[in-house]
């Protein structure tokens, strides 16, 4: 069994044994994936920002309090100053790329000002920065079995807790990644 030609709307689920500390333990959104390489956001890494001191230092105030307490994810270590909202569809926002029939990413503004007045996507994740690969990259990796990969399911992404993601996405392949040691090797 092969890597599917694109990994497009899958999971990157890091192995156990992936010890790159910007990937150890999470699930990875593909975005994209073609032959020029491919992009993906994390989705199971918060980090210290809140929604609401993201969106204060764009000068935008939320108007509800869960929407302000929610966490800005660490999407990767790429361009971590940039921001990404991975959503539920739909193609109003400025600049959007949609990834499948139910989600969509979007960088523009005008999606965090929506969000701000209420107004924005049933189910979102807002994050700042991306995982990149090169052409052939992921593929490698891939052959190293660093990753699993599989269909991605909305419902992991923005309805599981952050600690439930990376077992919930490798159980859709019947994987338990508890019983996969990272020690093998060292007794």
């Amino acid at each position: 069994m092969g890597i599917p030609h694109s990994l497009t709307n899958h999971f990157l689920i890091a192995m156990p044994s992936l010890e790159d500390p910007n990937f150890q333990r999470t699930v990875t959104y593909i975005c994209e994936h073609n032959d020029n390489g491919a992009l993906g956001i994390v989705i199971n890494r918060p980090s210290e920002v809140t929604l609401g001191e993201l969106l204060q230092h764009m000068d935008l105030n939320p108007i509800e309090s869960g929407t302000a307490a929610l966490p800005v994810y660490l999407g990767g270590p790429v361009q971590r100053e940039r921001g990404f909202v991975l959503h539920s569809a739909r193609l109003s926002w400025e600049s959007s790329l949609q990834v499948s029939d139910d989600i969509a990413i979007s960088t523009s503004r005008d999606i965090l000002a929506a969000i701000a007045a209420g107004e924005g996507p049933e189910h979102y994740l807002v994050a700042l920065g991306y995982a990149g690969w090169g052409g052939g990259q992921l593929e490698e990796e891939m052959a190293q079995n660093a990753w699993l990969s599989g269909p991605a399911d909305p419902a992991i992404i923005f309805q599981r807790s952050n600690d439930e993601r990376w077992q919930a996405a490798a159980s859709l392949l019947g994987v338990d990644l508890r019983l996969l040691s990272s020690d093998a090797g060292h007794a």
